[in-house]
């Protein structure tokens, strides 16, 4: 059975999907049997054919030149680009969690180095419905996962780090460390933005990304040894 870590971003659109993608090519690119996981993916394209496309995880399929297959990838599609519990009740396809468990188990059993992405940011809910209530910090929970922080390195980001962090804390789930996105070396703000987050919260940002970076500028064994 393989070692995990779970990716949460501070909010949408900080470049989650990106980054989970270098972190995932590093460690192949390294001679490690790594692996990418997702449990539930809305916002999905149309294939010609009609096929619903989880753009998020072919991405890291090819940068990380995983070749594993599509459906192997994320346990739900959505076309909608909601979150998952309102496409999943626009759909009437309700999240199983058994499902989502076997298909985790299968992944992790298969790659040394297992990478599952999240959906948004870690209160985005999964299921809402008469039967359940599951938010994705249940999940993580559920599969006794250990977190890394992707967050924007600009305006704001102390804040919304920050409370990502503490309501981790609050629910016992033990942080491995942060990544910025979006940094800009040698930047006054960018620069204190990282330098207050790991004072205030005292969890380390073990990694910067710039744009258009095509390597995560870190040691592979100090990446994997981030993996629980």
């Amino acid at each position: 059975m393989g070692k995990c870590i779970f990716i949460t971003g501070t909010g949408t659109d900080i470049g989650k999907t990106y980054v989970t993608g270098l972190i995932v090519k590093k460690l192949r690119d390294n001679c490690r049997n790594a692996g990418y996981y997702k449990a539930a993916l809305s916002g999905a394209e149309e294939g010609e054919h009609g096929e619903l496309l989880p753009g998020d995880a072919l991405y890291v399929n090819k940068i990380a030149n995983i070749n594993e297959k599509t459906e192997n990838l994320v346990s739900y599609i959505y076309k909608e680009a909601v979150s998952p519990h309102l496409a999943a009740k626009i759909n009437q396809l309700p999240i199983d969690f058994n499902k989502i468990e076997t298909d985790f188990t299968r992944a992790k059993t298969k790659y040394d180095f297992l990478t599952m992405e999240g959906s948004g940011g870690i209160i985005s809910p999964l299921r809402w419905d008469e039967t359940q209530h599951v938010i994705l910090d249940d999940l993580v929970k559920k599969l006794k996962l250990h977190v890394l922080v992707i967050a924007d390195a600009g305006l704001g980001t102390i804040n919304t780090a920050v409370l990502t962090i503490e309501h981790l804390r609050a629910r016992k789930i033990p942080i491995q460390g942060i990544i910025l996105n979006h940094f800009h070396p040698g930047d006054l703000m960018e620069e204190d933005n990282r330098k207050m987050i790991e004072e205030i919260t005292g969890i380390k940002v073990v990694a910067t990304v710039k744009k258009g970076d095509t390597e995560l500028a870190m040691d592979a064994d100090s990446l994997a040894a981030l993996y629980a």
